[in-house]
């Protein structure tokens, strides 16, 4: 007499919660630095190398503006930007960034000739002496130069290193540009950058009036 036998059903073992994060975050960090780990090996670099290609259309002319001003001096300035991002409530090695960038640009001061009008400029009749009146120089925008700026560091913290396999953070850059740019201006208005460029235009007008025949020129500034 045969016993009927019956089938004894496996337990299916549950994953506990904790786990799931853990083999998660384990996963994350497996792809955080293979990356890494993969150039070290010889070989794997070219292998898994990038290519650049530029596919950019070609530029557009929008418009066109008419220059009127004399430039008359040039800046060259450089400033270290130290800018540091942290969260509420969490370490930096979790949450946070600190970017440590050089900013190298130039600032131009001007004079703008085409705010002259009849009364600014006064010719006595035998032409041999003039007086000239120009509105003060000016400081153009600050010129930040990619070739001479670079990042000379960046911590960030575990989640905005995740964050960037994912997508990228152009916003991070961008900020540490702007206040180069901003830095740079700042030094620009300290540096007496217009007081020389009122006096490199007051030798040039006064050479070439000089050179058409006016024995006496005279330039002064004011709004």
């Amino acid at each position: 007499m045969t016993t009927p036998t019956t089938p004894v059903k496996g337990r299916i073992a549950r994953v506990p919660g904790w786990a799931k994060v853990l083999g998660t975050v384990v996963l994350l960090l497996v792809v955080l630095f293979s990356g890494i780990r993969l150039s070290l090996l010889p070989g794997l670099k070219d292998l898994f190398g990038t290519e650049t290609e530029d596919r950019s259309g070609p530029a557009l002319l929008e418009s066109v503006q008419d220059i009127s001003r004399y430039d008359a001096a040039s800046g060259n300035f450089q400033v270290v930007v130290d800018l540091e991002k942290d969260a509420k409530f969490l370490p930096d090695a979790v949450r946070g960034s600190r970017t440590l960038y050089v900013g190298a640009g130039t600032v131009d001061a001007y004079v703008d000739l085409g705010k002259l009008d009849e009364d600014d400029v006064r010719v006595d009749d035998d032409r041999t002496s003039a007086t000239l009146r120009l509105p003060h120089a000016r400081l153009g925008k600050p010129a930040l130069d990619p070739e001479r700026s670079y990042a000379v560091s960046k911590q960030r913290g575990l989640f905005d290193r995740l964050g960037d396999l994912f997508s990228d953070n152009p916003g991070s850059e961008q900020a540490v540009q702007k206040l180069a740019v901003r830095h740079i201006g700042d030094a620009a208005e300290e540096s007496g950058l217009t007081t020389r460029a009122e006096t490199n235009t007051t030798e040039m007008l006064e050479g070439l009036l000089r050179s058409l025949g006016f024995e006496e020129v005279r330039v002064s500034y004011g709004e």
